[in-house]
């Protein structure tokens, strides 16, 4: 079952934000109505995999936000 193009969930998560600042009540209800959003969930922190991901996206950061969408990353850490 495919999961790209449908909602997430309402969720509110303690984030990183630009890999400094620390946000206790993280939501993408932020973006409604204002931006698309990419929302990816990537393996372990610090392991050979999670670059892998975060590099493809980090590359192509620019023509996301060219097109006014918003990438959101989640790791799956315990």
């Amino acid at each position: 079952m495919s999961l790209v193009g449908k909602k997430a969930p309402l969720f509110s998560a303690p984030a990183v934000i630009n890999g400094e600042e620390i946000v206790e009540g993280f939501s993408l209800d932020q973006y409604i109505g204002k931006k698309d959003v990419v929302f990816f969930f990537y393996p372990k922190d610090f392991t050979f995999v999670c670059p892998t991901e975060i590099l493809a996206f980090q590359e192509k950061l620019a023509e996301f936000e060219k097109r006014n969408v918003a990438v959101v990353a989640a790791s799956c850490d315990t």
